[in-house]
């Protein structure tokens, strides 16, 4: 792109004030040349809001307060940011390098509504699938660039305690957004979040994403692939 676009970059947090810390010094090292930095805390207990006031310098907004899980935690920066696209690194969540923005934004020559890259997890590279409407996420938020206008047209659902983030990837592409893959490596992705720790309750939610947005043909399609793991997952105990 010709111009390089005002990032946000939107950090949600509870009770996790080491992670944060690391977070906060990713996004504080980035070079690129036009990043907002948002911290919405959920009304941490642990020392997270003396971890922000310490960072302040590096913090363009924050807030600290309770709120209503992870997603009402997100829209709510979504609604305070000013940058053209938003981008959620969540606590724990970092950069691949001190260049990753600016590297990913270079490589982005034509504009897109929802331009993401590659993650890190576990220190394996992680591809992202080309765009498609699929059973499941073919990306992490961590490494997505969202139109902030998209995320504001279409919220996460707050009803999907674990998918809101995958309904609202089909919701855009169903509508026809733009999406573009950079093959970047963007995030190193922390790997306790809740829908990795509770997995049938997370496979479970994608089977009501699908038959909320899917017409008939796809879901007969998608569900198969999401029944038998999610079967297996709970013969597990997992």
């Amino acid at each position: 792109m010709h111009k390089a676009p005002l990032v946000t970059v939107i950090t949600v947090t509870f009770n996790a004030r080491a992670a944060l810390e690391r977070t906060i010094r990713s996004v504080a090292n980035q070079d690129y040349p036009r990043l907002e930095y948002i911290v919405i805390d959920g009304g941490s207990t642990d020392g997270t809001l003396e971890t922000i006031k310490e960072n302040e310098g590096n913090i363009t907004q924050w807030v600290s307060e309770s709120d209503q899980g992870i997603y009402d935690a997100m829209n709510k920066g979504v609604r305070m940011a000013h940058g053209e696209y938003c981008i959620f690194m969540n606590a724990g969540d970092t950069f691949v390098t001190p260049h990753t923005v600016s590297d990913f934004f270079s490589q982005l020559y034509a504009p897109a509504d929802v331009a993401y890259g590659d993650i890190i997890k576990n220190g394996i590279l992680k591809p992202a699938l080309p765009p498609r409407n699929c059973h499941k996420m073919y990306y992490c938020h961590q490494a997505v660039f969202t139109r902030t206008d998209c995320l504001r047209q279409y919220p996460f659902d707050m009803a999907h305690r674990y998918s809101a983030d995958f309904k609202q990837s089909k919701q855009l592409f169903l509508a026809g957004k733009k999406f573009v893959h950079i093959p970047l490596p963007v995030a190193d992705f922390d790997t306790h979040g809740v829908s990795n720790v509770h997995r049938s309750a997370g496979l479970w939610d994608n089977i009501r994403v699908v038959c909320e947005t899917d017409r008939f043909a796809d879901r007969c399609r998608f569900l198969p692939h999401l029944l038998l793991p999610w079967m297996m997952c709970k013969l597990r105990g997992k």
